[in-house]
């Protein structure tokens, strides 16, 4: 990434294109910055979207932004499949650009999105938001520090949450590789770009298995319904859309997930939404199509192995990692990581506190620092603010598709060098 100039005496003003559940995340952190940043347009086609951005300027449409240059900035937060166009046009028209992951959902549009930014020359960051997170800071140092010796092993285990798949992957946005893409980029490209993060090692062969076990109309619960509204046994049935949505909208108000659902704050409106709309339809008689279950052998830079396993059937909490050093290892939880020093043995927890693992919670502080990031790296004109470049995403992204090509395959594929 290249030096950009500082904006000085003012805010930076950011637009917004994709007021959604991401998008409007990371509005909220700027219009909670006024100091720093200022959100000055939106561009959804949905009125309702624009309206909860509560940008001065709205537009049905990202194009009048590359006609206009009314920002220094702007946060891509489309759905998967339509980032290609409007990141290359408005870094051509010379925006900053914060992108949500993944950036494409094929390896052709991935690459001419890193190209087209890399030859626009400007300011450009992913949405990699386990990066900037406090406690990748410790893992980070703790990996760094040498006190595991020679890194020889990681084993890494992202547990969606079995309600969190039902809401995204069996009913929502990203239940079909047609329509979104592949689970492991829509959901786990954060976990491939982790651990060479943490490791410091691109990773270079991997082997997968995997596949959409449980969610299949043959599992269907007998005497079920197509719609958990009509279901004679939906009360024993734990991806029911009733127990899924009906207590979060009576304890915690209209919350991610119940915004996904409907933009009505009360029962009645939940109801009709899960009468209506994919929220309420069987788990187990939906469109879906992407993996429940999938697993990754991969081999890193200077012969370092690694393990990862994505999984539908756990409670929704934070990532697990153990690493494996010569002189001691490391097992952390999201929340606390626990040392051993062979050489001593001695054994140290540090402990970071509890903290959000999901969307709803500000993926334990990375949403925050993720924006803040960017808003500095434009604000200062130092990309180096920036830990999830054009480049290291690149990277990430590739390993996908070459685990996709290998479950499909059943071979072992080798992760291009960029």
């Amino acid at each position: 990434m290249s030096t950009h100039t500082p904006i000085t005496g003012r805010p930076v003003r950011v637009a917004l294109v994709g007021a959604g559940n991401r998008g409007l995340t990371y509005a909220e952190w700027i219009k909670a910055h006024p100091e720093r940043a200022e959100l000055v347009a939106v561009a959804d086609p949905r009125p309702a979207a624009r309206a909860a951005a509560g940008a001065p300027v709205e537009f049905d449409d990202w194009r009048p932004l590359v006609e206009n240059r009314i920002a220094d900035a702007v946060v891509v937060a489309t759905q998967d499949r339509f980032h290609l166009e409007p990141v290359l046009a408005l870094a051509e028209a010379g925006y900053a650009i914060l992108t949500e992951k993944p950036l494409a959902p094929t390896e052709e549009e991935t690459r001419r999105i890193v190209e087209g930014v890399e030859r626009a020359g400007v300011l450009f960051a992913v949405c990699h938001v386990m990066r900037y997170t406090p406690y990748t800071d410790l893992v980070k140092e703790v990996v760094d520090s040498g006190v595991l010796g020679q890194l020889v092993s990681l084993d890494h285990l992202e547990p969606v949450g079995w309600w969190h798949y039902a809401h995204s992957y069996v009913r929502g946005p990203w239940r079909s590789e047609k329509d979104s893409s592949p689970m492991l980029l829509a959901k786990s490209c954060h976990d491939l770009d982790w651990i060479t993060y943490v490791m410091g090692g691109r990773i270079e062969q991997v082997s997968s298995f995997g596949g959409l076990k449980h969610f299949r109309p043959e599992n269907a619960p007998a005497g079920s319904a197509e719609r958990c509204l009509d279901c004679a046994v939906e009360d024993g049935c734990p991806y029911s859309a009733l127990k899924l949505y009906m207590p979060t909208l009576r304890e915690k108000g209209a919350v991610w997930p119940v915004t996904h659902v409907t933009g009505a704050k009360d029962e009645a409106g939940l109801v009709q939404a899960l009468r209506e709309g994919p929220y309420g339809v069987c788990a187990y008689r939906s469109d879906n199509d992407v993996v429940d279950h999938q697993v990754l052998a991969m081999t890193l830079t200077g012969g370092v192995t690694a393990t990862f396993q994505m999984v539908a059937f756990t409670e929704q909490t934070h990532r697990q990692t153990r690493i494996f050093g010569s002189h001691g290892w490391l097992i952390g939880d999201g929340e606390r990581v626990t040392v051993q020093d062979f050489r001593t043995g001695a054994t140290t927890v540090h402990e970071l506190g509890a903290s959000g693992s999901n969307a709803a919670d500000g993926h334990g502080g990375g949403d925050a620092a993720l924006v803040e990031a960017f808003v500095t790296a434009v604000a200062t004109g130092d990309a180096g603010a920036v830990r999830s470049g054009p480049a290291t995403s690149l990277g990430s992204h590739l390993a996908a598709f070459a685990a996709e090509r290998a479950r499909h395959t059943g071979t072992v594929q080798t992760v291009p060098a960029q």
